[in-house]
């Protein structure tokens, strides 16, 4: 019985008094960034558009995001909302309900994304712009939008700020990557919008950054290279200054720094995490 008292006490940690909201949180980048946080000592609250992976990956796949994190921080300290993050009803409920299971809201994941398939800009379909510019883009507007609501209304966190906000970006925004329009301008479209929420909530003590991953091994970037020369993996891996590609963990860290006390002074940040490759 002591063990069991012992596994429910809440975690110490770097997170260990937030309350955090994670898109695209059943696999990938979004799948180590939950676990991350709740390893921290966050209140998860993960969402996607369904709870186990939808990659193939072993590791992923065995056990679902939600239900690694019940094992190990206890039932009461994460929950699964299923959402669309492209509809701002799906978003406004995800919000309402953290707030509804664990009383406030104080780090928001804008995580969730796709990757087109690779084309030139003269082939590039409105049908695909609209896609990705919904799921990419909109969907980080909305996670802003309705997080910042919420941060605005309650007490501030017992640090004296009243919410950190982490947007999922790519090198993609900041350099130009070849065979990725719409995947780009979205991505773009997130840098600069993490920059403008940073400036006009800086007054209220809202920290906005935005992480620009390179290429990274995730479910996603496998299914880019499928559609790529054989080798073409082992070969972006060595256009890397770092050699290799990165890992979902990789992003995780800095994740979890924009969200603590530990990044008090950083709003605005870009922060690329590629192995040196926008560097070049």
């Amino acid at each position: 019985m002591a063990t069991t008292e012992i596994s429910q006490q809440a975690p110490a940690g770097r997170l260990a008094d937030k309350v955090a909201i994670i898109t695209g949180a059943s696999s990938g980048l979004g799948r180590a960034i939950a676990l991350a946080y709740s390893r921290e000592g966050a209140k998860v609250v993960c969402a996607d558009l369904r709870e186990d992976a939808r990659s193939q990956i072993k590791t992923e796949t065995m056990i679902s995001t939600v239900q690694l994190l019940q094992k190990e921080a206890g039932k009461d300290r994460v929950i699964f909302c299923k959402t669309d993050v492209s509809k701002a009803e799906e978003i406004e409920a995800l919000v309402e309900k953290a707030v509804e299971t664990f009383g406030r809201l104080d780090v928001m994941v804008n995580n969730a994304g796709i990757a087109p398939e690779p084309t030139f800009m003269h082939r590039a379909t409105e049908e695909q712009w609209d896609l990705v510019m919904n799921v990419n883009a909109r969907s980080v507007f909305l996670g802003c939008k309705y997080a910042i609501s919420q941060m605005l209304k309650q007490l501030p966190h017992s640090s004296g700020d009243r919410g950190w906000i982490v947007n999922m970006s790519s090198c993609a925004g900041i350099v130009g990557l070849p065979r990725t329009p719409t995947y780009s301008a979205a991505k773009g479209a997130v840098v600069s919008m993490t920059r403008q929420v940073a400036v006009d909530y800086a007054r209220h003590r809202i920290h906005c950054n935005v992480l620009c991953p390179g290429y990274t091994q995730t479910a996603i970037l496998a299914d880019t290279f499928s559609q790529l020369p054989a080798g073409s993996s082992v070969a972006l891996g060595a256009m890397h200054p770092f050699k290799g590609l990165g890992s979902a963990e990789d992003i995780a860290g800095p994740a979890v720094f924009l969200a603590s006390k530990d990044a008090q002074w950083a709003t605005g940040v870009v922060m690329p995490i590629d192995g040196g490759y926008s560097a070049q």
